[in-house]
């Protein structure tokens, strides 16, 4: 398996008749950041108890370290688990709780000394050492699990949406912190989550999962910049869809028609005239212009539409705004030395565009629900 510490081949997994895997085929690289994105009921977790040893797969197999684990106890798979409740024993210390399963293995106490302290090191907590858990904030119980987990030096550790409970400042705080612990430790971490700036922020690669199927696996820039499908581009952030049609075709170039509006865009993937497209465009990219910004030639590939909604975000104002096909779009503004009051009111007739090139094309398919998380 070469770099690889873990592969799963055409592995499913069915309950009660009803499939909630559907042959996943995948790779982990040995000392990644690997994470697993997707809605509720997509399969991630399920995911996660297959390679843990807690679910067997209904058909497939999976190596860890180059072994088949398919059978074997969890305890045997040299993986460990951070639960999202932590499952700290509440009534022993951190101490204790850090050094349980070096004692279930029979290590002795003065190594077990040794790697415990370490470990507390690692997570910054060694003052901690004799407190209980409830004397502890949900950050510094979440690192007291995750020193649990890699005092024991598993080859892979497996995170099971640990930051879910967090308020937003502390998961941001521990977010970082969980990448710089990974990089340290450079041991392979798979990290479950339904939130998509978590994953893009902490991962060197994201699988994204849907309906029981990997819809792509690529690096954060790769599945947000490049989604392979809608399912991909509507959930990993927002993004404006246009449907289209290919009106002609150059080597390199292909025209399109939206709202009466004709563009040319660069044409990448072969799409040839007549092929129907989903032009899908991210709100950061898409430019609104007042009336009084552009002149009438520079209009010419633009989109007229109006005002609908102006969000203050601090440092950036969100857009809605309406077109002429009454289909609505997001911009988001960035506040600028250019333009330092993004002043907009609603109903106020302005102009959209974006760059050639910022887009993403797609082949047409049918409108997917959007993915809740």
């Amino acid at each position: 398996m070469s770099n690889n510490i873990i592969e799963l081949i055409d592995v499913s997994k069915n309950f009660r008749g009803h499939e909630v895997l559907k042959t996943i085929n995948l790779e982990v690289r040995n000392g990644e950041f690997l994470t697993l994105l997707g809605p509720s009921g997509c399969g991630k977790t399920t995911l996660l108890r297959l390679i843990s040893g807690f679910e067997d797969p209904s058909t497939g197999q999976i190596y860890i370290g180059n072994k088949d684990v398919i059978g074997l106890a969890p305890h045997k798979r040299d993986v460990h688990t951070v639960f999202q409740s932590y499952a700290l024993f509440p009534h022993m210390t951190v101490y204790d709780n850090v050094a349980f399963g070096l004692r279930c293995h029979g290590y002795a106490e003065s190594e077990i000394k040794t790697r415990v302290t370490d470990s507390l090191k690692m997570v910054k907590l060694q003052d901690y050492a004799h407190r209980k858990p409830e004397e502890l904030s949900g950050g510094q119980q979440q690192r007291i699990a995750i020193a649990r987990a890699v005092v024991n030096q598993p080859l892979v550790l497996l995170l099971d949406e640990p930051l879910s409970s967090l308020d937003y400042k502390l998961r941001k705080s521990m977010q970082i912190e969980l990448k710089q612990l990974q990089r340290s430790l450079g041991i392979t971490f798979i990290f479950v989550t339904h939130d998509q700036k978590e994953a893009l922020s902490i991962s060197d690669r994201v699988v994204v999962l849907y309906e029981g199927e990997i819809q792509q696996v690529g690096t954060p820039r790769e599945v947000y910049e490049e989604p392979k499908n809608l399912t991909v581009a509507k959930f990993i952030g927002e993004v404006n869809i246009f449907d289209s049609e290919v009106v002609a075709t150059t080597e390199n170039a292909m025209t399109i028609q939206i709202d009466g509006v004709q563009r040319t865009l660069n044409n990448t993937k072969g799409f040839k005239t007549n092929d129907k497209v989903h032009i899908l465009v991210r709100p950061e990219d898409l430019r609104v212009w007042d009336q009084s910004e552009v002149t009438a030639a520079e209009t010419q590939d633009m989109f007229p539409g109006v005002v609908e909604e102006a969000i203050y975000q601090g440092s950036t104002v969100d857009l809605i705004v309406r077109l002429k096909s009454n289909q609505l779009l997001s911009s988001t503004e960035f506040f600028d030395e250019d333009d330092d009051s993004l002043q907009y009111t609603l109903g106020e007739p302005v102009w959209v565009h974006w760059l050639p090139g910022w887009e993403v094309i797609l082949p047409f398919e049918e409108e997917v629900e959007n993915a809740q998380s």
